[in-house]
């Protein structure tokens, strides 16, 4: 662990894996389990750092691709990093820009979900973030080619070319300045075949090892900045738990739960890709890349895993959908054009939306006629439903009736 990074486990449920614990960076401590709401660009979409902070959000993931085309890491550096700069003061998290370039090679122009679920209550389905992701689309950035030092890649901006290599990553990611970053990895489609997620895992791990050396060379960053170690292998639990154990046994800090989690297409399913949690050591920090579908972080907890990120809560939000305890509801739909009732099951703060509350109706109004606040508001609600879920399920741990917790949600949110 570094000097400035430390995590302990203060409760272990009795039945499950699940625990409570804290994680200590050098700009504060994560309760965990924990959600990190995911702020791309250095800002979480239609969310004020202050309301994150009131919702209670304890630490803010973004994404070093995105901030390396804009604003450039030198200015986010010269800022003082990545939570002053977007005037956060708590702990902060990036990813290694991996999964970005990816969505710019093979998976472009596919939406390969991690997450496609059927909302069981208004009966449509629901594509939660996707390996292809919609922010990158542009006629620009359709080209990512892979090789054993690194990726070449053409921006989505404007087409001009880049490249990424484990080490080019850390240093991008020890400029950012967050307190707890990625190695960089090959993020494959679930629909590769096994010789290619062989080669592709056994890329990463090396990947990994030239992560770890590239973090330990700079001792600025090494005594402050936590680097986690990711795992893949695609839809095959034989090597997933091979590149877990071998990511376990480099001497990263924590642990990244890497790959696509889509039944859609009969892959890489999650309860396989936690399997690999066997073969940690039980006191490694573990955070699952891109889990964010309600019963998926229970299932998650459930079998050990401490931190989350996501941007489906915004996504969505801004899409019109919105989080309940009986599974989404998309208020763009008809019949909330006329329905007075107060948003459920989520109490924003009054200084948000005023002693009523908003109404489906109201929320359904601005979505529809494209008003900024609805985007808002649903985002806010929608960010609000996941933290207090999480933060539910860590109490629930820390007074020994997890396993109720998780049957109780699960059996409302899937109640039609």
């Amino acid at each position: 662990m570094r000097s400035d990074f430390s995590f302990k486990i203060e409760t272990r449920s009795t039945s499950l894996k699940a625990r409570a614990g804290t994680l200590t960076t050098s700009h504060g401590v994560i309760h965990t389990p924990a959600f990190a709401p995911v702020g791309t660009k250095a800002g979480v979409k239609g969310i004020l750092p202050e309301q994150l902070k009131t919702l209670g959000a304890e630490v803010v993931l973004a994404n070093t691709y995105h901030l390396y085309l804009q604003p450039g890491e030198k200015i986010v550096k010269n800022a003082g990093g990545l939570g002053k700069f977007m005037g956060w003061e708590g702990p902060t998290m990036t990813d290694s820009g991996g999964f970005q370039v990816f969505s710019l090679g093979a998976a472009f122009g596919k939406v390969i979900s991690k997450f496609t679920r059927l909302n069981l209550v208004e009966n449509e389905p629901v594509v939660t973030p996707s390996i292809y992701d919609e922010e990158i689309a542009s006629q620009h950035g359709q080209l990512a080619v892979i090789d054993e030092e690194g990726v070449s890649f053409t921006s989505h901006l404007d087409g001009s070319l880049h490249r990424f290599t484990p080490e080019r990553s850390v240093e991008l990611q020890h400029a950012l300045g967050a307190d707890i970053f990625f190695a960089f990895d090959e993020c494959t489609a679930p629909t590769e075949s096994y010789a290619y997620q062989k080669e592709a895992m056994e890329r990463t791990h090396r990947w990994a090892e030239r992560s770890l050396k590239a973090h330990r060379q700079n001792m600025n960053a090494a005594g402050k900045q936590a680097i986690f170690g990711i795992a893949q292998g695609g839809q095959f639990d034989d090597l997933r738990r091979q590149s877990a154990k071998t990511i376990a046994d480099m001497g990263f800090d924590g642990f990244g739960l890497g790959g696509s989690f889509s039944k859609k297409y009969g892959d890489d399913s999650l309860e396989s890709a936690l399997a690999m949690l066997k073969k940690l050591p039980e006191e490694m920090p573990v955070h699952g890349l891109g889990i964010g579908e309600p019963n998926d972080l229970l299932a998650a907890i459930s079998a050990g895993v401490d931190l989350f990120d996501c941007v489906a809560p915004t996504r969505l939000g801004r899409h019109g959908s919105i989080y309940t305890k009986h599974g989404l509801i998309h208020l763009k739909n008809e019949k909330y054009r006329s329905d007075f009732t107060p948003l459920p099951d989520v109490r924003l703060p009054m200084s948000y939306m005023g002693t009523e509350g908003f109404t489906k109706a109201y929320v359904s109004h601005l979505l529809r006629s494209g008003e900024m606040l609805g985007a808002i508001i649903a985002s806010l609600h929608n960010v609000s439903f996941i933290l207090n879920l999480v933060k539910g399920a860590r109490q629930a741990i820390l007074d020994g009736r997890f396993d109720q917790y998780r049957a109780d949600f699960t059996r409302d949110y899937y109640r039609k």
